[in-house]
């Protein structure tokens, strides 16, 4: 590494850790003053405030703008040292370009990694204490509630059906257990009611019926009470929509085939947020080559006309990555797809704006 190296990366480390500071703070002042109500409404302690909230509150918010503070801060300093006339020497000793490049994606690879490891790791376990937080000291939580399973495939050949349930007593009623062989029903368990015992954690299913079908004849089985278990319990029933953020890579793993196992139609949000958390960090390298092909060349406009070029690309990029994730929900495009085609994109976007930079 030369000493050419060292500068731009102390250059582009200080800024973007200077701009990213300076956000979250100003991030934190606002929201100290929207949640200062809830705060002394539901009297929220100074050490939970601090530790389980803001704590947790800082990598997520971090994290979120990371990309955009990396292109800003390429641009800014970038534009800086090209108002210098600084990579006017440097072309003329010979450094090319491309060379030049090498320090802006070694920070840039750091960035990603950071980010990547903030992302599937540490937020995740963040945000359950920053959730429990909320959800105990707000008024109205962020994580709204959908309703839950109505009908899925618990196991394989196995499904499961309940016409109603209610959460507060932990009741449902008209449930069906059915069991298959290929296309073959094998057996069908019906009740009237099922009921969540907590100690034991399994459903007292009462006034049942169990038809059995073997070898062209059918067997009938009926009670009034069966101890079972299988895999369901009430939070299926009622489930937050920011529950997978809360998970990490193998968590989120293991519920995305729990889903696909059942059927589900909302496996399609877990499998956005997996992607996404892959491909999102790597946008640093993106916006890092456009910031750069932008900034290294001296414009009448300056700094100010720089910046401006450059937040519109980032905020289209922000932009079109969240139109993606529509088309991914829409059945238009696979979620992998949806997560990796601004990445794409805009690498091609920043390939044309390197080249027309060295014309």
């Amino acid at each position: 590494m030369k000493i050419l190296d060292r500068y731009i990366i102390k250059k582009f480390i200080g800024t973007y850790f200077l701009a990213i500071t300076l956000i979250i703070l100003i991030a934190i002042i606002f929201d100290i003053s929207e949640k200062m109500d809830d705060f002394i409404d539901k009297q929220a302690p100074l050490k939970a405030i601090i530790f389980d909230y803001y704590f947790n509150f800082i990598p997520y918010f971090a994290n979120l703008f990371s990309a955009l503070f990396v292109f800003i801060s390429v641009i800014f300093f970038t534009s800086r040292m090209a108002a210098k006339t600084e990579f006017v020497a440097m072309f003329a000793s010979g450094i090319s370009a491309k060379r030049l490049l090498l320090p802006y994606f070694i920070v840039a690879f750091f960035i990603t990694a950071f980010s990547f490891v903030l992302g599937n790791y540490v937020i995740p376990e963040a945000n359950k204490q920053r959730f429990e937080f909320q959800n105990k000291y707000f008024k109205r939580s962020p994580g709204t509630i959908t309703s839950g399973i109505s009908h899925r495939q618990i196991y394989p050949g196995v499904y499961f059906y309940v016409g109603n349930f209610n959460r507060t007593n932990n009741i449902g009623l008209n449930m069906s257990l059915e069991k298959f062989d290929g296309v073959v029903l094998k057996s069908k368990l019906t009740a009237e009611t099922m009921i969540w015992d907590s100690i034991s954690e399994s459903w007292i299913v009462q006034n049942y019926l169990i038809r059995n079908f073997l070898d062209g004849r059918e067997e009938l089985i009926t009670g009034h009470r069966i101890d079972t278990a299988f895999r369901i319990t009430p939070e299926d029933f009622l489930q937050r929509t920011n529950i997978v953020e809360e998970m990490s890579v193998e968590e989120l793993n293991e519920y995305i085939a729990e889903q696909k196992l059942s059927g589900t139609s909302a496996v399609i949000f877990s499998e956005i947020e997996k992607h996404n958390r892959i491909s999102t960090p790597f946008s640093a390298f993106i916006l890092t080559f456009i910031g750069f092909g932008l900034s290294i060349k001296k414009r009448r406009g300056g700094l100010g006309l720089n910046i401006g070029v450059g937040l519109l690309l980032s905020f289209s990029y922000i932009l079109f990555m969240r139109f993606a994730s529509v088309f991914a929900i829409n059945g238009y495009f696979s979620a992998a797809l949806s997560a990796w085609i601004p990445n794409i994109l805009y690498f091609f976007i920043a390939i044309g704006i390197y080249v027309k930079t060295l014309k």
